[in-house]
């Protein structure tokens, strides 16, 4: 049995009873980063942040001549990027026509379920300790830009903003990653390594397996070959974000034991998690730009209702939801979306695609002059250059 960081020591031992050895390997990867970036980023953490910047940019957006100017460790790096064996691009093709077609309903359980549980692990620390928790209806706009980036067709091959956002996010996590290990306010002993690949292998089993639960839960329908296609590209986007792949899944089944046995290792959600929960179903309303208070609220309601049916009552109750009347939320929900999908399709044939892309480009962080590279260059973010 493993020394796990005392957070986890209930848990740990509980989990191990179910699945010993799946709980030895998620505990192991507590104390795990990623191991090919962050001795990295380590090497150029004293390097002056225009010039980090415009190198991480240089090797994302494949600029060689002003990549030539960068530290070796870092050109190294991006000239042995590979390709996994396992990668098969044509298995992405009916995930991203599936997303398409129920986009709306995907991003509804992207929300309300898939990204708010993501919190209910020690990851929230690093969020509440930088302060980003303000910032959270721009940290949903850029989860928005994301998922839309990866189903989107030949978002990740390797000039797709996809691809290129996948591996901006590998950067951004390496860089807080070094600025909170650096930090009196992280507890090592207590929490292991902040951003671990522990957390980030729990969170894309949630991406991943736990979206295509509550996508079909809120109206979505999925064949056994759209559900392996969208398992297929998660997967290879959490390649690119740099998680192990001894902690990143194979498949539905491996994905949902990581999922379960990472939650029965986490300690119950603290103050953090219940922060960055509740700031996250705020900002829906703001991020969809709706200004009327009545209707705000109205949204906010609703979006705690059906929050708390796809996550269940217990977590509901942990994250310090509103109570109230939740039986038949699902249901009514669920068959109100499929009657107006029935409608856009029979009254405007062809439409809905355009219509879906137009919503998520519109709730989405799109930066004028494209992405951008930016590092954060303090641990908190009031004090940090903008990013």
């Amino acid at each position: 049995m493993l020394q796990p960081p005392s957070a986890y020591t209930e848990g740990y031992a509980k989990a191990r009873l179910w699945d010993q050895a799946r709980a030895d390997n998620y505990i192991r990867h507590t104390t795990i980063g990623d191991p090919g970036l962050d001795p990295v980023m380590e090497e150029l953490s004293s390097l002056p942040p225009a010039d980090l910047h415009r190198f991480i940019e240089a090797g994302i957006e494949e600029k060689e001549n002003d990549l030539r100017g960068a530290p070796q460790v870092l050109r190294d790096f991006f000239k042995n990027l590979e390709e996994p064996p396992w990668l098969d691009r044509h298995a992405f093709r009916p995930g991203i026509l599936v997303f398409n077609e129920n986009v709306q309903l995907m991003l509804v359980a992207f929300v309300t379920g898939v990204l708010v549980e993501g919190f209910s692990t020690l990851i929230a620390k690093s969020f509440n300790i930088t302060k980003r928790v303000a910032s959270s209806d721009r940290r949903l706009k850029q989860n928005n830009r994301q998922l839309m980036e990866i189903f989107y067709p030949g978002g990740l091959r390797r000039d797709g903003d996809g691809w290129k956002l996948s591996t901006r996010v590998r950067f951004v996590h390496a860089r807080i990653r070094g600025l909170l290990a650096k930090s009196d306010d992280w507890q090592h002993d207590a929490w292991g390594t902040p951003l671990s690949a522990a957390h980030l292998g729990f969170a894309i089993s949630v991406f991943s397996k736990r979206l295509l639960d509550y996508s079909a839960l809120v109206g979505a329908r999925f064949s056994d070959e759209e559900k392996e296609s969208v398992l297929a590209v998660w997967r290879y986007t959490g390649y690119l974000m740099g998680i192990p792949e001894t902690i990143l899944y194979s498949d539905a089944t491996e994905a949902d034991k990581i999922y379960r046995v990472g939650y029965m290792c986490e300690p119950p959600p603290d103050a953090d998690s219940i922060t960055m929960a509740n700031a996250l179903i705020q900002s829906i309303p703001v991020v969809a730009g709706i200004a009327d208070p009545v209707e705000k609220q109205n949204v906010i309601t609703l979006a705690y209702r059906l929050s708390r049916a796809l996550l269940g009552n217990t977590l509901a109750d942990q994250f310090q939801y509103p109570k109230g009347w939740n039986i038949g939320t699902l249901f009514l929900f669920r068959n109100k979306q499929r009657m107006q999908q029935w409608f856009k399709r029979w009254f405007k044939k062809g439409g809905i695609r355009s219509d879906n892309f137009s919503q998520m480009l519109q709730i989405s962080v799109y930066d004028e002059g494209g992405l951008s590279y930016k590092m954060p260059d303090h641990v908190y973010a009031s004090r940090s250059s903008p990013w």
